[in-house]
């Protein structure tokens, strides 16, 4: 089983960056598809951005396109989200997530908070 921590959340003023990052351990996940998540207070969990084996990443939203960049690093195990041009909606708690194609995300990481104050 993979176990997942996240790092490199904070506090962080609108217009600011942060760059968050995954480390697996248990398993090596460089054939694993890995994503981000997150969730804010009364809203639901909302997809962020997932990275395949090939590098191939897609976001979920334009918004999040435009300032999120997902990577990874197969030799550490790692993946990463750098997060510029951060606003305020973008508060929330953000986790990583790992799945073993073709299934789904099964193991997650305990989240990391990111608060973008205005």
């Amino acid at each position: 089983q993979v176990q997942l921590i996240e790092s490199g959340g904070g506090l962080v003023q609108a217009g600011g960056s942060l760059r968050l990052s995954c480390t697996a351990s248990g398993r090596t996940v460089s054939n694993y598809r890995l994503a981000w998540f997150r969730r804010a207070p009364v809203r639901e969990r909302e997809f962020v951005a997932s990275i395949d084996y090939t590098g191939a990443s897609t976001y979920g939203t334009r918004s999040m396109e435009s300032r999120f960049s997902i990577s990874r690093d197969n030799a550490n195990n790692a993946i990463y989200l750098q997060m510029n041009n951060l606003k305020p909606e973008d508060t929330a708690m953000y986790y990583c997530a790992a799945a073993r194609p073709p299934m789904a995300y099964a193991s997650w990481g305990q989240g990391t908070q990111v608060t973008v104050s205005s």
